[in-house]
């Protein structure tokens, strides 16, 4: 496993071993020794145990996000495409953070098998790329409704330049339409 920085202190893209032949191929896509030690080398902290796994399929031009908890529930979360492709993205919610309200942004797909970890104090949200994209995620904390919270996938303060997608109508819930912009968030320290 190989940890690449972004332009977000802390938020790191995986990019785990493959081993392939003609049979196929295989690869770890979690070891949590071999993650802690990834992290501790990096002089980033280890993240709390891994405890809630979550499955999403979604077709293409569907966007979800921008969604964080907060503490005593806040998240990290470690996430990948297994079928499909999707733009991937983390934006710092950190009030004293230097790098508040930034953004860093990747394509995650079945075919190149990153992953990215996005620790607490980020919100994350990602845009399917094709039909049928199966995104995949681990959490640090379970789901806690009272401290989810939610931003505007568009806050023009934020600038996330989300891909077009072609063929496809862009697709948000109802509930990730209503959510605040950055500045009227309630937001982690």
């Amino acid at each position: 496993m190989k940890l690449l920085p972004t332009s977000l202190p802390g938020v790191m893209i995986v990019e785990p071993a493959v081993f392939s032949d003609d049979r196929g191929w295989f690869l770890e896509s979690f070891n949590e020794a071999r993650f802690a030690h990834a992290l501790k080398e990096l002089g980033l902290p280890e993240p709390r145990r891994f405890v809630q796994d979550n499955h999403s399929c979604s077709q293409a031009g569907v966007l979800r996000g921008m969604h964080y908890q907060l503490p005593p529930h806040a998240q990290g979360k470690l996430v990948r495409v297994v079928h499909g492709a999707a733009f991937d993205v983390a934006v710092d919610v950190r009030r004293t953070s230097p790098t508040f309200g930034q953004w860093t942004g990747l394509e995650l797909s079945a075919a190149n098998k990153r992953q990215l970890w996005i620790p607490e104090g980020f919100a994350h949200g990602f845009l399917a790329l094709q039909e049928d994209t199966h995104f995949l995620y681990k959490t640090t904390d379970v789901w806690a409704r009272d401290y989810e919270r939610s931003l505007r996938w568009d806050d023009p303060r934020i600038g996330i330049a989300w891909p077009q997608v072609p063929g496809a109508v862009l697709r948000v819930a109802p509930k990730d339409a209503a959510a605040p912009m950055l500045a009227q968030a309630d937001l982690p320290d």
